[in-house]
């Protein structure tokens, strides 16, 4: 029987896989074009982040730690998610004023309820990410937005593009899904205000590829990096922070996110001894009867170790014979860095806030 070489296997998936992606590449292409044209202008100051490939890039974390710095810089920074996952995203509803967590994972999506657990701001979901932000706006919750995952929204005009890209994995094979990573072709690079290298926790190397012209000429590019903070565990629904305490412990691994492998890389690198790996598709919603599947596969282990998007659907399971506990990350920058980012948001935010202001002058003045 002929063996086929894992190597010849990937490329004949790669071929079969091509001319998918030069479809899909037109069809992002006249999506592209019409909402360019038809993109309305939300009524706060918006602040995308987003990303080009699938996973790993730290956009969820950076969504928290920049709506975090927005609101010590003074603007009531709000976050908006589409709401992934979530059953009511179709219309525009409040995750959270702050203070209070009024949905669940299963309504909102898990990202949406996993940053409410860790921020102090207001959080809303709706499919056209729009409707979020009226809502904040109506309600006077905000006086500018972090959009989360929001770079491939082009229906909505931002006053800021901010696109992350993993040092690590750079572009991937430089191909679309499902050929390769891209969400879309490496020329949307030039919609970005700026681009934000992160470097992950463990990871070694970069694959960006900074000699190609035109792609990133001129664009403001900043650093940062993802690493893990602590560990969270759920008490009663609220969850706590524990150490930061993995070498030699034995662990079993529980995620369903687009692209494991860096969570695996970063246990690994925490010096644990990772038993095994269970890995679910993004956005899983666990079950009962996936809850005892874990717990069988982790018999040998001193603690199951996920993520926090996977902790707020399996915090409902914990049982005191196996420890859960996520892995929080948070995203840190020199301080260079940061003071350029902030001050081109600042920036932006303030030009916003004076057009508005002019705008509704201009109407009560009856000059429009």
């Amino acid at each position: 029987m002929q063996r086929w070489a894992p190597a010849r296997v990937h490329r004949l998936s790669w071929i079969a896989a091509a001319p998918l992606s030069v479809a899909y590449a037109g069809i992002l292409a006249a999506r592209s074009a019409w909402w360019e044209r038809y993109a309305r202008t939300p009524p706060l100051p918006t602040v995308s982040v987003g990303n080009l490939t699938i996973g790993g890039n730290g956009k969820t974390p950076f969504t928290l730690f920049l709506a975090a710095r927005l609101r010590q810089c003074g603007p009531r920074a709000g976050i908006v998610s589409r709401g992934y996952g979530g059953q009511a995203s179709r219309n525009a509803r409040l995750v959270s004023d702050g203070q209070h967590i009024a949905m669940t994972p299963r309504e909102a999506g898990d990202e949406p309820v996993m940053m409410a657990k860790s921020f102090d701001g207001p959080l809303a979901v709706a499919r056209r990410r729009i409707d979020a932000i009226e809502l904040l706006a109506a309600n006077a919750l905000a006086d500018a937005v972090v959009l989360d995952d929001g770079f491939q929204h082009v229906r909505l005009r931002r006053d800021v593009n901010l696109l992350l890209i993993n040092k690590s994995l750079g572009l991937g094979n430089g191909w679309l899904l499902p050929a390769g990573l891209l969400r879309e072709p490496k020329s949307a690079i030039r919609r970005a205000d700026a681009l934000v290298l992160v470097e992950s926790f463990g990871a070694v190397g970069s694959s960006i590829d900074f000699s190609t012209p035109d792609i990133m000429r001129g664009k403001l590019i900043l650093h940062a990096r993802l690493q893990p903070s602590a560990l969270i565990y759920s008490e009663n629904g609220n969850w706590r922070e524990a150490p930061l305490l993995l070498d030699r412990r034995r662990v079993v691994a529980v995620s369903g996110i687009a692209n494991s492998a860096g969570f695996h890389v970063m246990i690994g690198a925490l010096g644990a001894k990772l038993l095994r790996t269970l890995d679910y598709p993004d956005h899983y919603d666990y079950s009962p009867g996936d809850w005892e599947n874990i717990l069988a596969a982790a018999r040998q282990a001193e603690m199951l170790i996920t993520t926090e998007k996977d902790l707020v659907k399996l915090e409902r399971f914990a049982t005191p014979v196996l420890p859960l506990y996520a892995l929080r990350l948070k995203v840190t920058m020199e301080a260079e860095d940061e003071r350029q980012l902030l001050t081109l948001i600042m920036e932006r935010i303030s030009r916003a806030i004076s057009t508005a202001e002019l705008h509704t002058s201009g109407i009560q003045g009856g000059n429009y």
